[in-house]
């Protein structure tokens, strides 16, 4: 059942298609405005608020199953574990404390599997419902802080950082795996597919997880390649010596 009340959610329908010009007005403006302020107390001001908002929406959504859920659909379906769980954690402290191998997680995590989440949720109840807003809130706040983190704080994945991250994503892969047979839970989608419409989860289980690990790979590689292709244009646009 649609967690709250709303109308059932149209994928791109009118609200998803608000709430996805939202989370992109947000991902460029915010940056924007921290580089013309040329404030660093702003810069970093804003970054944290962000880190606060995604953490305070976790806790009320993990407070919100404590008091609707049953403690055993708890275990099953609101402990932390979904890729998209971990990068709010990941990306909050990245905005707090920094730290350049935590933020290649959140980065790749963020924009890799969030992202696609905000395009093809995987969510019952429409607007105006509380899982309308908490889902956006955490997937669209995921983008909008992973971006900022990149445009206004400067931080970089590191060369390797697509190898590091297959190696993390499977080691983890491997752990939630072991949860979902612990608890009977579905934790990354390990066991069947998301109810949205998303184009990665086409094929049969388990099939999808070996077409999902080749995606993977593949989105990593084009999320790292803007970083390279930038520092070789500000190098071929720098003057030589006189």
């Amino acid at each position: 059942m649609p967690n709250g009340a709303g109308n059932p959610f149209e994928t791109f329908g009118p609200a998803h298609v608000a709430a996805m010009a939202a989370t992109a007005a947000l991902a460029a403006g915010l940056p924007a405005w921290a580089r013309k302020a040329r404030s660093e107390k702003l810069t970093r001001s804003i970054g944290r608020l962000l880190a606060l908002i995604l953490v305070a929406n976790e806790l009320a959504y993990y407070a919100h199953g404590l008091a609707t859920i049953s403690p055993g659909d708890f275990v099953r379906d609101r402990l932390p574990l979904h890729v998209c769980d971990v990068a709010v954690y990941l990306i909050a402290w990245v905005l707090w404390r920094g730290g350049r191998r935590i933020f290649e997680v959140a980065y790749y995590w963020g924009l890799g599997g969030t992202l696609q989440a905000v395009l093809t949720p995987n969510i019952l109840a429409g607007f105006p419902s509380y899982e309308f807003f908490r889902f956006f809130i955490n997937h669209g706040g995921i983008v909008v802080a992973v971006l900022y983190a990149a445009l206004a704080l400067g931080m970089r994945p590191g060369r390797g950082s697509v190898l590091r991250l297959l190696v993390i994503t499977n080691v983890y892969m491997l752990f939630v795996a072991a949860v979902n047979g612990l608890v009977g839970s579905n934790y990354m989608f390990l066991c069947k597919p998301p109810a949205g419409a998303s184009p990665f989860f086409f094929l049969p289980w388990p099939w999808y997880i070996a077409f999902l690990e080749v995606a993977a790979v593949a989105l990593m590689l084009l999320l790292y390649l803007p970083f390279p292709l930038t520092a070789r244009l500000r190098r071929n646009e720098a003057p030589g010596p006189s």
